[in-house]
Formats: structure tokens, sequence, C-alpha cells
């Protein structure tokens, strides 16, 4: 194995490898001199092609090796993790979506859960050294407290994709807590960017807008968002692969502090800090694509927030990042991207 950046060797396993973020780390990961094992199911929650020439990108590294499983095999995830023998495993991998759930509960069991459960019980075997693990500003729910703290209660989701991530934090809690194993959890706000994932608003947003058909706009353009560029989202989570979680010797249990445990475990958000109305949002489209958007209003559906907001301190203090990219530069960037992918 080579050495990576930081002088270090390591055997990196990506869940969801082939997805939007799982895609970009690995990149990242393979350019910093890792080695990189992405295991992906490739669904079709959405266009598979998409995953295809994703992954066909990461396969053009000798340092890449994909394997297709589904994390639902459990023996199958078993025999991955006893013949690979991760150092760092990045748990990205999951049943995605806030409205899906509302439709299609049961894969969100499945997937997020059931999917969890394989990926905590093949690190306790191994004795994997780092778990990172995917969650969502999606759990903060019904909180209004501006901006989100990793140090909030988060027991009121509003939807069933938000109550499966919340979950899989306490799951992840209970195994860093029984077994030693480092775990991080990352409260992900609103991804975006080149090669992103087509169900999102900014991307049918912009293939709307540039073939001139009617876009929807819930809350009266309101409604705000914490749009994350991906780069960022990658940069952190980079950043946090170097410093696996360890106990809070302070930690109370009558004061308890909800981000983090005497057990090696870890919450952090990953957000830009910076909440944009999505009035703004499709501005931003409008001026990356020269085209002024046919908008359609809609009320705000059900499971959805009327805003997000990150509090980044904890981020900042322990890996000296914060994300900053701005909505323009960030939506320029995916415009080009999609115009070059999709041939507009």
């Amino acid at each position: 194995m080579v050495s990576n950046g930081a002088g270090m060797s390591r055997r990196v396993l990506v869940t969801g490898a082939a997805g939007f973020i799982g895609y970009h780390l690995s990149e990242r990961l393979l350019k910093e001199g890792d080695e990189v094992v992405g295991l992906d199911n490739l669904n079709d929650y959405y266009d598979v092609k998409l995953k295809e020439a994703r992954l066909a990108r990461l396969q053009k590294s000798r340092a890449f090796r994909f394997l297709k499983t589904d994390l639902g095999d459990r023996t199958g995830v078993e025999k991955i993790w006893h013949e690979v023998k991760p150092e760092v495993v990045v748990h990205l991998a999951a049943q995605a979506g806030v409205r899906y759930s509302l439709t299609h509960p049961h894969a969100y069991a499945r997937s997020n859960l059931e999917g969890m459960l394989d990926v905590l019980e093949a690190c306790r075997a191994e004795k994997t050294g780092n778990l990172i693990f995917a969650s969502s500003s999606s759990v903060y729910g019904l909180n209004q407290s501006m901006p989100f703290s990793e140090k909030d209660n988060v027991d009121h989701p509003v939807s069933l994709y938000a109550a499966t991530k919340k979950a899989n934090e306490l799951m992840a809690h209970s195994y860093a807590h029984l077994y030693g194993i480092p775990c991080t959890g990352l409260r992900f706000f609103t991804v975006y960017g080149p090669w992103g994932r087509p169900d999102m608003a900014y991307y049918k947003f912009t293939q709307a807008i540039l073939e001139g058909k009617e876009i929807e706009l819930y809350g009266e353009g309101k409604m705000k968002r914490d749009f994350t560029y991906v780069d960022d989202i990658v940069e952190a989570v980079a950043r946090l692969i170097s410093k696996p979680a360890v106990g809070n010797q302070k930690w109370e249990g009558k004061n308890p502090d909800p981000a983090t445990s005497p057990a090696p475990y870890r919450i952090y958000n990953i957000g830009n800090n910076a909440p944009v109305e999505l009035a703004r949002f499709v501005s931003a489209i409008e001026a990356a694509t020269a085209k002024k958007a046919k908008i359609v209003k809609k009320p705000v559906p059900p499971g959805d927030v009327l805003a997000t907001a990150a509090r980044v301190d904890d981020l900042a203090a322990a890996v000296d990042f914060r994300p900053k990219t701005s909505i323009e530069d960030g939506i320029k960037k995916f415009v080009d991207w999609y115009r070059g992918y999709a041939g507009v």
C-alpha cells in the first residue's frame, strides 16, 4: 500500500462508494495515496447509469477495488470485513430521501437499520480501529433552536428517514460503549455538487430550467437550507479520518453531553453555517444557466422542516476547518458539470 499525504498507510473501506458523497470521498482518498475498497449494491433508487459512471472513474485507479454487495447480506458482509481487514470504515451506504420514506418505509428499516447493524457487527468481529458513519441534519426534527448544535436534543424527528439516522447514532454509541469501537457520526447538511443525486432539488431544478419546464417551489421560497458543497463535506471527512473518536473524560451522566461520551464516540455537524432561502437558491441556478425558472408554488410537504442551519464550532475545533463555499460558486460548478454530463 502506498503512503498518503500524511505519511501513513491506510486501507479504507467505503460503503456506498458509487453514491454521491462516497464517490467524491473515495476519489479524494485515492489521490492521498490510500487503498480504497468500495462497497455498493447499485440499487435503482435513482439512475444506475450515474452510479456506474462514478464507479468507472474510480476504477481507473489500481488502488481502488469494488465489491458489489448488499449490507443486508450479513454473511457476505462479515466475509468482506474478514478478507479486507480495513483500518478505517466510512459507512455512507443508506436509503436516502425524506419524502421517499413516506411511501417506502420498509426500505429504510432494511438499509438503514439492518445495514448499520451488519456494519457494526463486522467492525466488532474484526476489531476495526475507526468507524465513521453518515447521519443527517434531519435528526434535528422539530428543534427550533438555530443554528443546530450537536448538544441539542434530537428526540423529535418528523420523518422515518430521520428516525433511522437517529437510531444509527444510538446503535453506534452502544457498540462504542460495549466494544470500544471508535465511532464518529456526521450530520450532513443538504449536500450538493457535481455528480450529485438526481432526486435532489438542485439537480431537478437545473434539469427543468434548462429544458424550459416548470419547477415546484415549496413554502413560498422562504424555506431555508444550509446547503453544503460536496468538496467541503469531503474535506471535513478526510480530516476526521485521521482523528478517531476518543472518550470524553469530563462527561457527566447528571448533565450529559449528547455529542460525546465516556466511550470513544463523537457527533459532528458538517454544514456551511450559512442558510440560504430557496428563492436565492433558485436565483443562483438561474444565473448559472442564464435562464429564468418557471415557478409553481407549493405548500411545504409532510416530513420537511422549515429551516436548517449548522453550528460547526466543534468541527472547527477538532480539525481546523469550516465549510465555506457560497451557494453561487457551488451551483455554478454543478451546472457546469451537469451541462457536460447531460450534453446540454
